[in-house]
């Protein structure tokens, strides 16, 4: 057969993320290696590693160069680590398909908890929604931007450079560190919308690879991460913007919990809601606005 071509980053973390759906790809349609075809894309947010994405132009810095790869027929999927991951997506592509969710967590490296963090100490992390939680939890803290693949952090916290970082546990666990750093409950610090779900994109109008895409979709972890997208969706949320947000199902009846705090942590709204509506992010980011104040609403463009 004609080999399956994955387009991916080429960071250790998507070559992992890439690699799993190799495998459950291989399994589930009785493909070999060779039917399977690993394609590495260069993307702008690898190329610029010393400012936050927020000011360089957001997520679509990880997506843009695969976007055009897909829409000109040089791969048939790509792999999208789902946090990293726009809301607003071309017309043309479709994500098909997301691996089951792993760990939705945060890890916190440099301390055994958040209240054990030294006083005043230095923490990095260049997302605003870990920034504003951090604040909103202690004031105290010296917040700094800090990029760069795991690796790159992780020698960073060790030179010294800081005393704390955060890292998503997913991300961690997929590059078979399961036991770096301490476990933060949702019940503390709400993970970023999507945060642990893979997700395949394919042309929508590709069937060849729509169909290959589906045949692994986890329908529970897909239908979660709709929910949460869409809650972005309707809040006009941005890569500037401090939201924490996660679904899920007990049976069809879905539970959506979400905050969204202001860049100094002063201010916070959360709520929650339940039901098997379509609508409901949309539901649970009008009563958020609604209920925020002008330092949170500014942040939204909804």
């Amino acid at each position: 057969m004609i080999p399956f071509r994955l387009g991916t980053r080429g960071s250790p973390l998507a070559l992992a993320q890439a690699r799993l759906v190799a495998d459950a790809l291989a399994d589930a349609h009785g493909w070999s290696p060779d039917d399977i075809e690993t394609v590495v894309i260069r993307t702008t947010g690898d190329r610029i590693q010393d400012r936050p994405l927020a000011e360089i132009g957001g997520k679509a810095l990880w997506t843009r160069e695969l976007d055009r790869a897909l829409l000109v027929g040089e791969i048939d999927a790509c792999v999208h680590s789902m946090k990293d991951v726009e809301t607003a997506r071309p017309a043309a592509l479709l994500i098909a398909a997301t691996l089951p969710r792993a760990d939705v967590r945060d890890r916190l490296l440099g301390a055994e908890s958040i209240e054990a963090i030294p006083h005043g100490a230095l923490v990095g992390t260049s997302s605003p929604r870990r920034r504003a939680q951090l604040l909103r939890l202690r004031p105290d803290l010296r917040i700094v931007p800090i990029r760069g693949n795991v690796d790159t952090r992780l020698a960073k916290l060790a030179a010294g450079e800081v005393d704390a970082t955060l890292l998503a546990a997913a991300g961690l666990d997929r590059l078979g560190r399961p036991d770096v750093g301490a476990a933060i409950a949702t019940d503390i610090m709400l993970p970023a919308p999507a945060q642990g779900a893979v997700g395949i994109e394919v042309r929508a109008d590709d069937a060849r690879a729509v169909a290959a895409a589906q045949a692994i979709d986890h329908l529970d972890t897909h239908t979660c991460i709709l929910a949460e997208r869409a809650l972005l969706a309707a809040l006009g949320a941005d890569c500037h913007s401090p939201v924490g947000a996660l679904a899920s199902l007990a049976g069809t009846t879905l539970r959506l919990r979400a905050s969204l705090i202001a860049e100094d942590g002063e201010e916070e709204v959360c709520g929650a809601a339940e039901g098997t509506s379509p609508e409901l992010g949309a539901e649970l980011a009008a009563d958020l606005l609604a209920r925020a104040p002008l330092a949170i609403r500014r942040l939204f463009a909804a």
